[in-house]
Order: structure tokens, then C-alpha cells, then sequence
């Protein structure tokens, strides 16, 4: 009973952050899409750098989505955001697996997987501000433990975006086992099978309501006090989206190219299966980070925890460099390191700053305050997508071990930034955090002359939430 009971009350966290696998798969799924279409191009994409535009094209649609769904998730709602957002992903994950350029041709191809990977990221993107921010919402909520509010989030959230990556990665080397005259068919089915993990969440949302906090204490009715928002909050904003900008630079160019990591490690002489099969298991690592670091955050705090992950990642970073040399002939120990540098990535920043920006504002803005911080996220793993294959050349070619060790020396360094940045300009967050910064927020735009009277999605709705009875019993005179 115990079980069942904790199930009905955290499938609704679920419901709205599993949407985000969308996110991991897309996104992983890009890396073995790139290797498969250079062989069958026979490194025309690497020669163009057309690597370079297919993978970072989600990144770009992914920050206007966030951006435009942060501002509809306030003044519309989250559930609407939520199921735009899946259907924008199903529908492009079909179309980018139908790309073709005219007559066959590789520009043409480029091209148009281009624009649909783009489209794509606008569904992804639309999901930060909306099904995340709904998520933390629910965390918050009556039937949900003290002690394991963060832990819900992150499970929610991060894990799905990391179990997005692993089944990217599963992906390919299962259906490259139609041998390697097949490979047309394999990155169009890897792509296409997108499609089904947004239609099943979909059906999965449809009778969902609107998160009590946002029944409460929106502003979807009322002019939002833009100055006085900025005020109160661009501190945290810049901090939290400083130190995502850094992890996302870091992470998405190295969870992206492990296949061509791997590639280079193996001599670029091994069969597919067997480059595919190591990255499998370099991606499996992110599943025991974000999981374990997810029972962490409970205990540590996000700010501790997300500290304590950047230095695990900085150490581990500068010993492959060490030692890349060594690595190169025993790959199976450089998989397991290049994994464990994963692993921390995702205990601390990947766990703890999307929790951060959801829970560091007030809900009357939160969707635009977690966009914005997201959005920023998001350019860093832009930037670092095109970043990643110049840092290569830079420090000598892919050829070259210094060329190989140039990523990890540079990260490292930047995990120790950002986690610097965290300990001096990032505030400890605690439980039901959310809903003492909306009685703080509501304190302060009085204090201001703002009239809250208007705030919440009507008078029965915030009446209900305030003596704590079920919102249900008004759901008929203020439906959602």
C-alpha cells in the first residue's frame, strides 16, 4: 500500500518531467547518427563540417523554444506548454527521419535534417520551462515528503534526459546488427523511433491539471511588474545561468562526440558494432551519476551537491589527461574513466541546476526565469559543439595526443570555474523552498505598491490551496 501510495503521488512529477528523454535522445542519438553518415559519405560530413550543423541545429531551435514557451508557460500555462511541446517533438522526430536532399544529394540531405532538427528543438526547448518548472512545482505539493522533494525532481527530470542518451546509444548498435550495407535504414529508424516516446507521454498528460502553485500565484491574469522582477532576482539568474552555460559546454560536446572520441581511440579501424558497443557503455555511466546523486541532493542540499560533482569531474578530467597516452592502448579503462567523468557531471550540475533555476524565483515568473537560465545553458552547449572539434585541432589534430587531452584539460578547469562561481554567488535552497519565496515575492511587490489580489487563477482556486483543501472541489467554477 505504501508503494502504490508513493506512486499516485509522484506519477504527476513524472508525468510532467519525462517528457525530457526527448531531449537526452535527440541529443544522443545525433552522435552515432553523425559517425553512420560519414561513413556512408565516405567523410564528407567531417570534411565540411556538416558534423558541426546537424548536431548544434537542436541546440539553436532548442534556446528560441525555451525562450518563447518561458513567457507562454506564465501567461498561458503550463499544461499548454507541456502538450504543444510533445506534439512539436513527435511530429519532427517523423520528419527528420524522412529527410532527403533532391536527387540524392548530401548538401540536400544536410540541408533539410537541418530545419527539422531544428523545428525539433523547439519542442525539446519547450519542455525546460514548462515540464520542468511544473514538475518542481509538484514537488512542493501535500502528499510529497519534505525529504524528498529535490529527489523527485531530479529523477524526474535529469534522469530522463540521461536515459535518453543511454537509449540513443542502445539504439544503433542494435539495429547496425542488419550488417553495414543497411546503414541508411539505421539512422533513419534511430532517428524516427523519437516519435514514440513523446506520443506515449502525450496521452499520458491529457487529463492533467495545472500544479497548485500556479493555481495560486501566477500572474496569468495580471500585468507582470517587470522592474521590480528584475530587481529582486538578476543576481541569481546571472549565477544560475553562468554555471549552466559552463556544464552545458561542457557536457553536450562530450556526450555528443564520444563516438568520435572512441572512434579516434580505436584507430578508426574496428568494425562500427564494436565503436558503437564502447559508447554504449561510456553512456551507461550517466544512469549511476544522476540516480545516486539524486539521493545525494537530499542530504547535501542542490548547492552542495552540485559543488561537490563539479570537482569529482575536475579530478577525473585531469587524470585522462595524465594519463591519455596509457589509456589509448587499454581501452576498456579509458571507457570506464571517460564514463566516470560523465557520472559526476550528472551527480552534481546535471541533477542540480535545472532544480536550482526551478526553484530559486517566484512561480509568477519561474517558466521565464528557468527559459532565460536554460536558454543560456543551451548556448554554452551550442558553443561548445563547434568549440569541441577546434579545441581538438588547436592542441594538435585528432591524431595527436595533445589534440585528444586538449577537451579534458579545458573542462576540468571549467568545472572548477563553475563550481567556484556556485560556493560564492549561489544561496543554499531547502525544503518547501518554493513556497516561502512566493510569500517572500507576494511581501515584496507590496511592499512595492503591486495589487496581488489578482495573482492566481481566481479567488475559489487560491481560497482552496490556502485552507489546504483538495483543488479538485473547485476544479467546475475555475477549470484549467
Amino acid at each position: 500500500m505504501g508503494l502504490l501510495q508513493t506512486f499516485k503521488s509522484v506519477s504527476p512529477i513524472f508525468a510532467c518531467g519525462t517528457a525530457l528523454f526527448s531531449d537526452g535522445y535527440a541529443n544522443g542519438v545525433v552522435s552515432d547518427v553523425n559517425l553512420i553518415l560519414n561513413r556512408i559519405y565516405d567523410g564528407e560530413l567531417t570534411a565540411h563540417k556538416y558534423t558541426n550543423v546537424i548536431s548544434s541545429m537542436v541546440f539553436a531551435g532548442t534556446v528560441v523554444g525555451m525562450l518563447l514557451f518561458g513567457y507562454l508557460s506564465d501567461k498561458v500555462g503550463r499544461k499548454f506548454g507541456m502538450m504543444t511541446a510533445t506534439g512539436i517533438v513527435a511530429l519532427f522526430s517523423l520528419l527528420c527521419a524522412a529527410s532527403e536532399g533532391a536527387h540524392g544529394s548530401l548538401p540536400g540531405l544536410v540541408a533539410m535534417l537541418s530545419v527539422f532538427r531544428f523545428l525539433l528543438g523547439i519542442g525539446v526547448g519547450a519542455e525546460y520551462p514548462c515540464g520542468s518548472v511544473a514538475a518542481s512545482e509538484r514537488t512542493e505539493e501535500k502528499d510529497i515528503a519534505k525529504m524528498s522533494q529535490h529527489r523527485w525532481f531530479a529523477l524526474a527530470t535529469n534522469c530522463m534526459i540521461d536515459f535518453g542518451f543511454v537509449i540513443a546509444t542502445l539504439c544503433l548498435p542494435f539495429s547496425s546488427s542488419f550488417g553495414e550495407h543497411h546503414l541508411r535504414a539505421v539512422w533513419r529508424m534511430s532517428l524516427g523511433l523519437g516519435f514514440f516516446p513523446a506520443m506515449a507521454v502525450f496521452v499520458w498528460r491529457i487529463g492533467m491539471r495545472e500544479p497548485e502553485r500556479f493555481q495560486k500565484d501566477s500572474m496569468k491574469h495580471a500585468k507582470i511588474p517587470y522592474r521590480l522582477v528584475i530587481r529582486r532576482y538578476w543576481k541569481s539568474l546571472a549565477a544560475v545561468s553562468f554555471t549552466w552555460f559552463l556544464y552545458d559546454f561542457i557536457v553536450y560536446p562530450f556526450g555528443i562526440y564520444s563516438g568520435t572520441v572512441v572512434d579516434n581511440i580505436t584507430g578508426n579501424s574496428d568494425a562500427l558494432t564494436t565503436v558503437l558497443g564502447w559508447n554504449v557503455v561510456i553512456n551507461l555511466f550517466y544512469m549511476p551519476g544522476t540516480i545516486g546523486g539524486a539521493f545525494i541532493i537530499d542530504y547535501l542540499g542542490p548547492k552542495y551537491t552540485l559543488i561537490l560533482g563539479l570537482l569529482c569531474q575536475a579530478v577525473i578530467g585531469f587524470i585522462m589527461s595524465a594519463l591519455y597516452k596509457t589509456l589509448t592502448n587499454h581501452i576498456a579503462a579509458f571507457a570506464v574513466l571517460y564514463g566516470i567523468f560523465l557520472s559526476f557531471g550528472e551527480l552534481g550540475p546535471g541533477n542540480c541546476i535545472g532544480l536550482l533555476a526551478a526553484k530559486t524565483s517566484a512561480t509568477a515568473v519561474r517558466g521565464q526565469y528557468y527559459g532565460i537560465a536554460a536558454a543560456v545553458g543551451k548556448v554554452g552547449a551550442f558553443v561548445g559543439t563547434w568549440a569541441f572539434p577546434q579545441i581538438i585541432i588547436d592542441f594538435g589534430g585528432d591524431s595527436s595526443t595533445r589534440g585528444n587531452t586538449g577537451p579534458f584539460w579545458i573542462a576540468s578547469a571549467l568545472a572548477i570555474l563553475s563550481a567556484t562561481v556556485t560556493f560564492f554567488f549561489i544561496e543554499p535552497m531547502y525544503a518547501d523552498g518554493m513556497v516561502a519565496e512566493d510569500a517572500k515575492f507576494r511581501e515584496y511587490l507590496e511592499e512595492n505598491g503591486y495589487d496581488t489580489s489578482q495573482m492566481g487563477l481566481g479567488s475559489e482556486v487560491s481560497t482552496a490551496v490556502d485552507l489546504g483543501e483538495p483543488v479538485e472541489d473547485v476544479k467546475e467554477e475555475n477549470p484549467v
